[in-house]
């Protein structure tokens, strides 16, 4: 399967620690009170995983978006 990149916008400001363990993703604030959480999942197993771990923090996820190849 061929990975894909995704973009997803959460609210709020990452801590530092956070933004850490979100290793080989982009992690860019916004200016709007939201957070930008942009790279690569290998398959929706992955993306599902991710997204967990920000329920289980307590991130809300405003939205995720697919990014179109370049």
């Amino acid at each position: 399967m061929t990975e894909h990149v995704v973009d997803i916008v959460v609210r709020g400001t990452l801590g530092p620690a956070l933004a850490g363990a979100l290793d080989g993703f982009t992690v860019e604030d916004r200016g709007d009170g939201t957070t930008s959480v942009r790279g690569a999942v290998v398959d929706q197993a992955a993306l599902l995983g991710l997204l967990r771990m920000l329920d289980d923090l307590r991130v809300e996820v405003v939205s995720v978006n697919r990014v179109p190849a370049a």
